[in-house]
């Protein structure tokens, strides 16, 4: 049963090693998202789940244990986080970096990518799915919002983007999983939305729960969206 659930976003410049300890002090809005991140994965832990799953988007479906590793040498930089051969995506490898910052033991950890062209039905059943591993569950749900404002013009506003944005931003302050489950997986690729299978997964996990939501933060940096939010028991 799902007890509590964070939703956090996975830009590499996350990770300090991203950008270099001045790098990440002069970037307000990356330093405010990790500040919100570390907040919700706290959250999670105070919640005693006997069961954390890492949920994020990906290429392909996979399952990993909590000790698995992730890199970012795709994008240059010397960071790895876990045991063994780096085989996570960069979801999973932010996600994970994250709770292992909040001190989650890795036998109490999994680490679920889901395939970003997943449909609707497709990740509310792997969400009932995951809910129903323990009698405790917290999931972490990794996902980016709109990367397109303005057909790549840089702080130029999108319509659509905005009001994807805030359809999204609502449902999380809300705690609502039925309006996550109304997200087009059309619209993933016209506004380069990377977490929208992520936040369905998280609603199949939260149906017929009653939680409290708190949007931690919304931010737009780069031209993409960084929502941080939790979600506990008892609505």
């Amino acid at each position: 049963m799902l007890v509590a659930a964070a939703v956090c976003p996975h830009p590499p410049l996350l990770v300090p090693e991203a950008v270099g300890t001045a790098g990440r002090a002069r970037d307000g809005v990356i330093a405010e998202v990790l500040s919100a991140c570390d907040a919700a994965v706290a959250g999670l832990a105070a919640a005693r789940p006997e069961l954390t799953v890492v949920v994020g988007g990906a290429g392909d479906d996979a399952d990993y244990d909590g000790s698995a590793a992730g890199s970012l040498r795709e994008y240059g930089v010397r960071f790895a986080t876990g045991t063994g051969d780096p085989v996570l995506p960069l979801s999973l490898t932010v996600g994970a970096w994250l709770v292992r910052r909040s001190a989650v033991p890795p036998t109490r950890l999994r680490l679920r990518a889901v395939a970003r062209d997943t449909p609707v039905a497709g990740c509310l059943r792997l969400g009932a799915d995951i809910a129903r591993r323990a009698a405790r569950v917290a999931v972490l749900a990794m996902g980016d919002g709109p990367g397109r404002r303005a057909a790549g013009i840089e702080r130029a506003a999108d319509p659509a983007a905005d009001d994807y944005d805030a359809e999204v931003a609502a449902a999380l302050a809300e705690a609502d999983p039925a309006r996550l489950t109304r997200l087009a997986p059309s619209l993933d690729d016209e506004l380069l939305v990377a977490g929208r299978a992520a936040w369905q997964v998280l609603a199949g996990a939260a149906d017929g729960r009653r939680l409290r939501g708190r949007l931690q933060c919304a931010m737009t940096q780069y031209e993409v969206s960084y929502l941080v939010a939790s979600w506990e028991a008892g609505g």
